[in-house]
């Protein structure tokens, strides 16, 4: 694949499959983005696609030298994300899924393993839904997404010390809502990841 910048300077030119390869290399991790930030498949699908009409709008804006294209996107997405989720409240759902986490299951298929491993991934789908919607782009980013901190900042638009905070914050909210077994399988997954 092409370097990032000529593909951009050729957008910038006019030329369609510019476009068309940013918006594919693109399109899924955005989505996903936004689908974890508002929980509705939906609203993540407009969403995305306003994102990038706005980005492809704007690309003469974008400064390679401020930050990485991802980056500039994801920036754009979630402030997309943010504007949206402020008039909706979404419901619960499987954010686990989102975070792409390998919830551990029954290590033998016996009824009872299962039923375990079932209700240690719902406490935690609870627990995670249960975040205020800073903290839950602060999980999302970290560990649905592999950013770094430094990334996490130019994302959320604050400090590398408040993109840590949150992360540590999120941590302690879900440590402190899950239930023993629950926080034993938080820490199995926060330390895999």
């Amino acid at each position: 694949m092409q370097a990032i910048e000529q593909i951009i300077e050729k957008c910038l030119e006019g030329d369609q499959q510019g476009y068309e390869a940013l918006y594919h290399a693109h399109a899924e991790s955005i989505y996903r983005l936004c689908y974890s930030i508002l929980l509705n498949r939906q609203d993540a699908e407009d969403v995305t696609q306003e994102a990038f009409v706005y980005a492809f709008k704007n690309l003469h804006r974008y400064d390679p030298q401020r930050a990485a294209f991802k980056t500039w996107l994801y920036t754009i997405a979630i402030s997309r994300c943010r504007n949206l989720y402020r008039r909706k409240r979404p419901a619960l759902m499987d954010i686990t899924q989102i975070l792409q986490l390998n919830v551990p299951g029954p290590k033998n298929e016996s009824p009872e393993s299962v039923l375990v491993a079932h209700d240690a991934r719902n406490a935690l789908e609870e627990a995670l839904a249960a975040l205020s919607p800073r903290l839950r782009e602060a999980v999302v980013l970290r560990y649905g997404h592999g950013l770094m901190y430094r990334e996490m900042a130019e994302v959320m638009n604050c400090p590398q010390k408040t993109a840590e905070s949150r992360v540590r914050l999120a941590h302690e909210a879900l440590r402190g809502v899950l239930q023993t077994d629950g926080a034993v399988l938080l820490e199995e997954l926060l330390t895999s990841s």
